[in-house]
């Protein structure tokens, strides 16, 4: 059978035919994709006429169009739907395009050829695409001798190896440290549908009972609801343990026997990223990450989290006390989200599950996340049923501007499943660029428990958030003008590119927008007015531990990458638990929100040494909220200067020059201070 890969796609927006893909057909096109990029590297490397821009940077970005193409349709199948096939092709193709990827930036042909571009007179996108190419090499250790060249091959070579086995054992230990529950009364506190999920999974599992999946976070979302502190803790204790040698003592439900260890893989890619940064000339492996990012300095990042840190636990502790009086008696890290939403339930009146039936997952969508884009956007959906997809529950929309032109299309996949990562993200198939011509084909993928049949999805209120969130980045890759495909879209620094997500979450508790989508599935009944008062009044509830969570992990990330050539973590645990303590924060109170033996973040994606990024981006956030209040909120206006000036720009300029542009200044963090209720 021929590959589809191969064949031009039948669709207008090139979607590759998902249906009839194997994942032996992704490793042969991805195969083929770089033996074709090496000959066109290889022409213009060769290539006897003087170097230009042209023929040189503009060449490169037109190479590899087909090594893109199955790239970036295997990125996206292999997060959401990671069948076992398909979790060892990533193995493979994880393998060759990084032994690619030394190739290309190592090849002392190409990095002398583009060096003798005269780049003095470009101006605008083309300098920024000459000075981010130049520097790509350069990380990559273009300048360094053969000896060195290769031993940063052998480190990239390994450190892809190792990412893929701590990825595949992530999964498998999301798996294997489901808490399986045989009586129903200790179920106390979930909602029917929750219920229904775990009977479900429980029984695809061939299990008798009710099997509670986990997230990647270390505190799972059931732990907030579940009334039974026993369960709480065993879920908890489960969840945690993720990682660890022989499961750390945790039983495996039902009869899996796949390995789950990561605390040696993350031993060894510290220690191989910490030689890697001291080959190339910095002090760590932070120091080489923020090369490529906004943040200034390795000192500045330490400064923030660290200033950030002593207010969160100061916080968290005040809300510690008010809990335990509520608990009457100590609290334990598990208990600490149920007791959270205790509280919010009797001193602001907000009962949790009972939001839950205004937060349909249809009517959040379509009436909250699509009208907010209408409305500052002018952009409207259409639903597409011949695209083709790579799971059932995907769904499409073409996405159109205010003229009726199209956009790209929106792809929306929200249930979790078995074969699924936990957590949520956006993703891209086609990025769209105006040299190649194409427009965006962008993702959304979240975890939402399936509702039973016939029965609708009900959202939490984390969740409408995280439709929000997820959505704005989807706009910032929808919304590319960039010229250059390595400069579109989401394609900005990693301290840069949650800004733009976390701006589109302030329209979720807008008052015209959640008033639209708000309404009670059965009655139709909106949001009780008193109800919005009592969010707005219980905002910056809970913060302290929200905080404290998310700034652990990111304090474990900086830790992990802050070592110095030569070292290495002897006992991953305890050197946690340092870190941690460092800054004042008991890991037995509060567990970071990611643990070592589970931070796929780090381990296995992109945010490597950049975790801090979440708050870095905040701090632009906060203070674009402000700037959108201040230009009347929700409209066409405000829409579309934010939309012209920042999104649609991608990394064709600096980031935060873009910021500049739109504040007429620099960022004022006291905005973030405020939000997160860590002012005096």
């Amino acid at each position: 059978m021929t590959n589809p890969i191969f064949e031009a796609p039948t669709n207008d927006y090139l979607v590759p035919d998902f249906g009839r893909l194997s994942a032996a057909d992704y490793v042969e096109a991805i195969t083929e994709g770089i033996s074709r990029q090496r000959a066109e590297i290889a022409d213009i490397a060769s290539d006897s006429s003087p170097a230009t821009f042209e023929n040189t940077f503009v060449a490169l970005e037109r190479s590899g169009a087909l090594l893109r193409d199955a790239e970036m349709a295997f990125s996206n199948v292999y997060p959401a739907h990671s069948t076992p096939e398909i979790q060892a092709a990533y193995k493979e193709i994880s393998a060759l395009t990084t032994a690619h990827q030394n190739d290309v930036l190592q090849n002392a042909s190409l990095f002398e050829r583009i060096s003798a571009v005269d780049t003095s007179g470009l101006t605008g996108e083309d300098a920024r695409l000459a000075s981010e190419r130049l520097r790509d090499f350069e990380l990559a250790g273009a300048r360094l001798d053969q000896a060195q060249k290769d031993r940063i091959r052998a480190i990239n070579d390994r450190v892809a190896e190792l990412s893929a086995l701590f990825s595949a054992r992530i999964l498998a230990g999301l798996i294997q440290h489901a808490l399986l529950v045989t009586d129903e009364a200790e179920l106390d506190g979930l909602d029917a549908s929750q219920i229904s999920a775990a009977r479900d999974a429980a029984q695809d599992k061939g299990l008798d009972g009710w099997l509670l999946t986990l997230s990647l976070f270390s505190a799972q979302p059931a732990l907030s609801s579940l009334k039974n502190a026993a369960v709480r803790a065993r879920l908890f204790e489960r969840s945690i343990a993720r990682g660890l040698p022989n499961s750390g003592g945790i039983e495996p439900v039902g009869d899996a026997t796949e390995e789950t260890e990561t605390l040696s893989l993350a031993q060894e890619i510290g220690t191989l990223r910490a030689e890697k940064a001291g080959i190339l000339g910095f002090e760590n492996y932070a120091e080489l990450a923020l090369a490529k990012q906004t943040a200034p300095s390795t000192a500045a990042v330490d400064q923030q989290l660290k200033t950030l840190a002593k207010a969160a636990w100061t916080n968290a502790l005040a809300e510690r006390e008010k809990l335990q009086d509520v608990a009457g008696g100590e609290i334990a890290a598990s208990d600490f989200p149920f007791y959270l939403q205790q509280f919010r339930a009797s001193e602001y009146k907000l009962d949790a599950a009972a939001l839950k039936p205004y937060f349909e997952l249809n009517k959040v969508l379509t009436e909250g996340v699509f009208f907010a884009a209408n409305k500052l956007y002018g952009l409207t959906f259409t639903g597409r049923n011949d695209i083709p997809v790579y799971h059932p529950d995907i769904r499409v929309w073409e996405v159109s501007n205010a003229d009726g032109s199209a956009l790209g299309l929106f792809f929306g996949d929200y249930f979790a499943r078995s074969t699924k990562t936990g957590g949520a993200w956006m993703n891209s198939i086609r990025g769209g660029s105006q040299l190649v011509g194409d427009k965006p084909v962008v993702t959304n993928t979240m975890g939402i428990p399936r509702p039973p049949a016939g029965q609708p999805a009900l959202l939490t209120l984390d969740e409408v958030n995280t439709m929000f969130h997820e959505f704005g980045h989807a706009l910032h890759g929808l919304f590319n003008v960039a010229k250059y495909p390595s400069l579109s879209g989401t394609a900005v620094p990693r301290d840069f590119v949650e800004y733009p997500s976390q701006v589109n979450e302030m329209w979720a508790h807008w008052p015209e927008v959640i008033e639209n989508y708000a309404h009670h599935v059965e009655t139709g009944e909106p949001l009780p007015t008193e109800v919005l008062e009592q969010l707005k009044a219980s905002s910056l509830w809970g913060e302290g531990f929200a905080t404290t969570e998310y700034l652990g992990a990111a304090i474990l990330d900086w830790a992990w990458h802050q070592l110095a050539p030569g070292q290495t973590v002897e006992d991953p645990l305890a050197f946690e638990e340092q870190a941690l303590r460092e800054v004042g924060f008991d890991p037995s109170i509060i567990a970071p929100r990611y643990r070592t033996g589970y931070f796929q973040h780090i381990f296995v994606h992109m945010y490597s040494a950049g975790y801090y990024s979440y708050i870095w981006s905040e701090m632009l956030d906060a203070d674009t909220v402000e700037w959108f209040t201040e230009n009347g909120g929700l409209n066409r206006d405000a829409g579309d200067t934010f939309r012209n000036v920042l999104l649609a720009p991608g990394n064709s300029l600096d980031p935060l020059s873009l910021f500049r542009n739109l504040r007429g200044r620099d960022v004022n963090p006291q905005f973030l201070l405020e939000r997160r209720g860590l002012v005096a």
